[in-house]
């Protein structure tokens, strides 16, 4: 074995080890959780021995990195049955939408109605239909992407703002809503982290009952930094990249 296969074990290993202990201080199973390894710099040959060693979800933050990234992880994967699933994580420019829809299998940060009648006009012409999640700013920081939502549903505005790309979306033939993302503060107390996720959750509630009509049973929460208390607060999908492709200190 080699060092960077023994390095990805080790980590991979640790990192499950957190999820499952996270879930069982919740009540929770860890099956219930997928992980997404996000690759961002990780070379493809890495990319490739982490599947070799079980993961099946790799992230992307932006789509120049992606387009070169992707191919050649499928192609040292080789063969049907061998591709993983490739999940978008980063914001997204709408005139990158015909590149999303043609790279990813799964969108985790639509956050306009702009960016969803792009989406959905792509994957229209690409014959598919595009599993989204709605990205929502839970922690009221400027530099964070996501239609704003950190006061939660209970103030009229932001209630509006997210009930209108909500709606958009789950409205979209060719896109189909499958839940929420949000990026916990960043060097935050735990409190407010853990706030940000509560609030991602109770977002969840209210387009439950406002928007019966799509399905929001994901919670896209939690990196290398965050993600057992993400696990505490009911994420069902944790992005995860340092903790896993890190060297060894």
């Amino acid at each position: 074995m080699t060092d960077t296969l023994r390095r990805l074990e080790r980590n991979l290993r640790a990192v499950h080890e957190r999820i499952a202990e996270a879930a069982a201080r919740a009540g929770r199973r860890a099956d219930a959780i997928t992980l997404v390894a996000v690759t961002k710099t990780v070379a493809a040959e890495t990319v490739a021995a982490a599947w070799e060693l079980g993961v099946r979800h790799f992230g992307e933050n932006r789509v120049e990195e992606a387009e070169a990234k992707i191919p050649a992880v499928n192609a040292l994967l080789g063969g049907a049955g061998q591709r993983p699933t490739w999940h978008m994580v980063g914001h997204i420019q709408s005139r990158k939408a015909r590149d999303v829809v043609g790279l990813f299998d799964f969108v985790h940060s639509v956050d306009s109605a702009k960016l969803v009648a792009e989406l959905d006009k792509r994957a229209a012409a690409a014959g598919r239909v595009l599993p989204c999640l709605l990205e929502i700013n839970t922690s009221g920081e400027a530099s964070k992407y996501g239609v704003l939502g950190h006061a939660g549903p209970t103030d009229p505005r932001q209630a509006e703002g997210v009930l209108a790309v909500a709606q958009a979306l789950a409205a979209a033939p060719h896109l189909q809503a499958r839940g929420l993302m949000t990026l916990g503060p960043l060097a935050a107390p735990e409190a407010h982290v853990r706030r940000s996720f509560q609030t991602l959750r109770r977002w969840q509630e209210f387009l439950s009952e406002r928007v019966p009509q799509a399905r929001w049973e994901h919670l896209s929460m939690g990196m290398s930094d965050d993600f057992e208390i993400a696990v505490e607060e009911g994420a069902t999908i944790v992005r995860i990249g340092r903790a896993i492709f890190q060297s060894s200190s």
